[in-house]
This record gives structure tokens, sequence and C-alpha cells, in this order.
């Protein structure tokens, strides 16, 4: 496992390291910790992480853990906490952790006469552990199919046409549905009937 200033020298981005991804860097060391990881290299499909924001935390886990979205290891779950969960497979074993709202407030009043961040970036390196984070032993819902390496049919939308996989459609009338068709798009479609390339678009149906 290489140090904590070896990984913050990775992730410093135009020579310059975000508070935020000192602290993510710490919180992913630890949970390693926790399942007794050494090289998390070596548990490429064992080794799951859930991340509950974005922006520096998901990019820290990432370069600790080697957790990624592409093979599936890494989990997105928008809750806008500075937490995570770390699952082991093999050993069946999660560890969920999440950053500690006084630590920030003590780092502050700790270093009067700097900056917000020089403070932080301070703490975050200098903190114990205890000071840094709450930890808790949980059991994440992670079904057959969210696993890596996880195979199933795809499934056409009897609405639009597309694909769905990994079991991500609903039934209405006995047919499958993908979640825009039903509702729960994240976007609104705008309709150029001059588009050659233009979905056919979600029938955005009422379930009520």
């Amino acid at each position: 496992m290489k140090s904590i200033e070896e990984y913050i020298a990775e992730g410093a981005k135009e020579g310059a390291i975000r508070s935020g991804i000192i602290l993510g860097i710490r919180m992913a060391l630890l949970g390693l910790k926790e399942l007794g990881i050494d090289d998390p290299s070596l548990e490429r499909r064992s080794l799951i992480t859930f991340v509950e924001i974005d922006r520096c935390l998901p990019d820290a886990l990432q370069l600790v853990t080697g957790c990624r979205l592409g093979n599936r290891t890494l989990k997105f779950r928008d809750l806008g906490k500075f937490a995570a969960t770390f699952v082991h497979l093999k050993s069946g074993r999660a560890i969920r952790i999440a950053a500690k709202e006084r630590a920030n407030e003590l780092a502050i009043e700790r270093a009067p006469g700097v900056s917000r961040e020089e403070a932080l970036q301070v703490a975050y390196r200098r903190f114990s552990d205890a000071d840094l984070f709450f930890r808790q032993s949980v059991r994440p819902a992670l079904p057959p199919e969210d696993l890596p390496g996880a195979r199933t049919p795809r499934v056409i939308c009897t609405g639009c046409g597309e694909g769905i996989n990994f079991g991500r459609e609903v039934t209405l009338n006995q047919k499958p549905i993908c979640r825009s068709c039903a509702g729960e798009s994240y976007f609104q479609m705008i309709q150029d009937e001059s588009d050659p390339f233009r979905s056919p678009g979600c029938l955005n149906l009422d379930f009520s």
C-alpha cells in the first residue's frame, strides 16, 4: 500500500491538491484497513465501493481502491453526504465511513490566520482517523445483477425501442418499459422533425 503522501502526489491536479481529495484518500485507506486489504489491485472484482456524493470523493476513492464505474465496482448513490461504503465480497464484510462535520470546525479553530482550505488540508493530513470519521459495519443492498461480470438478458423497451440492461426495466400491462418511458427520466425530449438521428422519444406513461 502506498503512503498518503504518495496518493496525494498522484491526485494533485495542475500541481495543486484540494482538501476533499486528501480527506477522500484518508477515507479510502481507512476502508481498506478495516477490511484487511493491503493491496486493492489483487481484489479487482471482490472489492466494491458505494460513494454517496460526487466531486472530489469519487476521484479519491478510484485513485486508492481502483474501483471504477466502468468495471461496475464503483457505485454512485447520490445522497449528498461525504461518505462511502466499502464491500469485500470474499469475506462478506462491509464498512460505511462518513466524514465528521466537527473535524472541519476543529481544523479552522486550530489554525487561525490561514485560509479555510489551508486549515483543512493540514488537518486532513494530521488528524487521527477517529477525529475525521464515523465508521459502522453495514449490509448494503447488492443484488446479483449489480455485481461485476453479471450477465442479464437485454430487454427492449416497448415504448421507445431502446435496449435496457441489468434488470432496470419496469413492467406495464405485462410489457417491459424503460424507466424514462415510465416517467423517471432526467431529461426532457426536444423534438426536431428535421433531425435524422432523433430518438422516437419516450412514452412518459402515467401510472396514477
